[in-house]
């Protein structure tokens, strides 16, 4: 189906979901899916293999369907199966074009390109197409053109690729000009995916890329990305994408907060340890200590920990937030907005939230057509009554199973109670948002 088609389509989900508490914790080792990272990551390594490479294990949401489709389009032959194991999985099969990446239009008629408010698709196949010849046009939904690109762009262009946009963000047009033997330079004080989109592309290309700010090389997602290629059956193969340790936070966050004796009832089944993925540090900051920060201690999931920190025994003062700012919403003044929303004494210093224990009441959540505002706050109602989650739909972006998971009874969700905005229990077959 086409992309943007796609994003219009009614979601079943109502339009508000309440969390009813759990009264405890539930023993119970629940899956989630593939990781999103790692998914779009190796759907590009794979189109640029040498053969047929089958990825199992895949996400399947909104993010990794539209770098499928936009592939597809581009003409690659790509398979997708059910995942027996997790219905939020797909086996994929990509018959790799090696260096040859399939043509794009004339300046005329450009072959466009939808990404929705995927900064991995849109970050990545920037680059990717550059390999291409011919003429191509990216473009997303409003949030992703609002989106930082600039850095990633002024690199490519140092590469000698041209690329035209009315102000260095989408929608651009790529006048690729295939494999440029060169140099380059990015920062990735914005987006480490800059650096990500440059590595995986790097040696079809010809390409020396160095990388500046937040750790460089050592940044946790490029280092992912670095590691991801090395490991990646680039002569075709098989790939096995491990679980998203971003999405099983959530679960382990749940546990600590219904259990009283500070043990972990709930985990998440073939919990990574590759040492590919920060976030799967999460456990091991648990309970919360009294400072943390996105840049060396976590990744997404910071924002799981700062949603649950008002329940916690002290203090917590989570640093180096700036870059929440410029992803799906601004991350930052929406977590102090919705927190403070539901009684949490909360305080915003630059990128700094410092979080104080508080006597939390319900609320009606606004989400901000982010996912991870959706998911955190979901799990801030399995302890806090009267938490009602707006949009509940738009973690079809990177968990489309999610609110599923939190109502299938034991042993393989957490058994909650989700209503509808008017007070209707709901099943959770009627939780799919695909």
């Amino acid at each position: 189906m086409d992309g943007a088609r796609r994003m219009q389509t009614e979601m079943p989900l109502p339009d508000l979901i309440e969390i009813v508490p759990l009264t405890s914790a539930p023993k119970v080792e629940v899956t989630v899916p593939g990781s999103k990272s790692i998914t779009n990551r190796a759907l590009i390594l794979a189109a640029l293999a040498d053969g047929e490479v089958t990825l199992d294990g895949a996400l399947w949401s909104e993010d990794t369907q539209v770098m499928v489709e936009a592939l597809q389009k581009l003409g690659y032959r790509i398979e997708v199966q059910p995942d027996p194991g997790e219905s939020g999985n797909r086996t994929i099969r990509v018959t790799g074009l090696g260096q040859a990446v399939p043509s794009g239009g004339t300046a005329g008629q450009p072959l466009e390109l939808f990404v929705g408010n995927a900064g991995t698709a849109a970050r990545f196949l920037t680059a990717f197409l550059c390999l291409g010849r011919g003429v191509y046009r990216l473009k997303g939904v409003t949030r992703m053109h609002e989106r930082p690109q600039a850095a990633l762009l002024q690199a490519l262009r140092e590469l000698g690729y041209r690329i035209d946009s009315g102000n260095d963000r989408l929608p651009l047009t790529i006048h690729a000009g295939g494999p440029i033997n060169g140099r380059c330079r990015v920062s990735i004080e914005e987006s480490s995916q800059f650096a990500s989109a440059l590595l995986l592309a790097a040696k079809a290309g010809g390409w020396q890329v160095g990388i500046d700010g937040e750790k460089g090389a050592a940044s946790p997602y490029v280092a992912m990305t670095s590691s991801l290629i090395e490991a990646f059956p680039n002569q075709g193969g098989r790939f096995m994408i491990e679980p998203d340790a971003s999405g099983g936070s959530y679960f382990w966050a749940a546990g600590h907060i219904l259990s009283d004796d500070g043990t972990a009832p709930v985990s998440v089944a073939r919990w990574p340890d590759s040492g590919w993925q920060i976030d799967a540090e999460f456990p091991g900051r648990l309970p919360l200590p009294e400072s943390m920060s996105r840049r060396d201690d976590l990744g997404d999931s910071i924002m799981t920990a700062i949603a649950i920190a008002p329940l916690a025994k002290r203090q917590s003062e989570f640093t180096e937030l700036g870059r929440l700012r410029l992803q799906e919403c601004e991350r930052v003044e929406a977590l102090r907005t919705e927190l403070t929303k539901c009684g949490a004494s909360i305080e915003e210093s630059g990128d700094t939230l410092t979080v104080k224990p508080s006597a939390l009441r319900g609320a009606e959540v606004e989400t901000y057509e982010d996912h991870r505002m959706a998911m955190c706050f979901a799990t801030l109602g399995l302890k806090v009554p009267g938490i009602r989650i707006k949009n509940p739909a738009c973690v079809r972006k990177t968990f489309p199973t999610f609110f599923q998971k939190l109502a299938t009874p034991v042993p393989y969700g957490l058994g909650a109670t989700l209503r509808d905005g008017d007070g209707n229990d709901l099943k959770p077959e009627q939780l799919f948002d695909y």
